[in-house]
């Protein structure tokens, strides 16, 4: 599993909750770095743990059905040119 992506790390949560699912990986692997640190800002910019939490459990489920990329969130400043 590729562990850094620019300007990002996976926290650990993360990457153990990534690596918990073949195929959630095998999509993890595929999809772009910009993707992976949206991913990686939807999860953490959480301020209560139990929003952290919340956002690892969705976000596998996500990741597992297909889903790219973490779809109508404003938050990420990625995504603003």
């Amino acid at each position: 599993m590729q562990t850094d992506i620019p300007h990002k790390t996976i926290p650990t949560d993360f990457k153990k909750a990534l690596a918990s699912s073949s195929k959630v990986l095998e999509l993890w692997n595929e999809i772009t770095p910009l993707a992976k640190s949206e991913w990686i800002c939807w999860v953490t910019s959480g301020k209560k743990a139990e929003t952290r939490l919340k956002r690892i459990e969705v976000g596998i489920s996500k990741l597992s059905s297909g889903m790219r990329r973490p779809c109508c969130w404003a938050g990420c400043p990625h995504r603003r040119k």
